[in-house]
This record gives C-alpha cells, structure tokens and sequence, in this order.
C-alpha cells in the first residue's frame, strides 16, 4: 500500500532554499513517507486530527495523512525556529 506524496510550489521553493546537504536528507525522509506515512520518530501534532511532523536535524517536515485517498500532503519544510509559525 503506497501513498501519493503532494508537494506544492510553495513547499517546493522551501525545500530548494535548505542547505544543500540537507536537501537530499529531507526528499529521503519525504519519498519514505510514500511506503509508511507515520514511521518511528514522528510527532503527531495537537492542533490538527492528521498533522504530523517529522525531524530532519534543525528543520522539520509537516504534513497531512489522508487514508481514505492514500494521500500525503507536505504542509511545510523549514527551519525548527520558523516551522510552527502561523504564516
């Protein structure tokens, strides 16, 4: 059971402005979710049913599981100080 991983231009543009060693990292982490949505290390977070975050040393990954669509929806890649910001 594979989920569709969706990334929009926005979260794109976050991901191509990270360091360049932690770029690869974060698209490793991000395929990953694909085949398991919520591996060990992840937080669900309280403000949301379906939102999650996961570490990638000083920046984090949030996104979204939908089950009934098999989808995962990249919410936001940035630094730990930036990530939980309301934009």
């Amino acid at each position: 059971m594979s989920y569709a991983i969706v990334i929009s231009k926005s979260v794109q543009k976050q991901i191509d402005n990270l360091p360049n060693d932690v770029i690869e990292r974060v698209i490793e982490k991000i395929q990953n979710l694909a085949s398991e949505p919520r591996p060990d290390g992840i937080v669900k977070l309280k403000s949301s049913n379906n939102e999650y975050r996961i570490r990638i040393g000083d920046y984090r990954v949030r996104y979204e599981i939908d089950d009934e669509s098999q989808l995962v929806q990249i919410l936001q890649c940035k630094h730990r100080k930036d990530v939980y910001r309301k934009s």
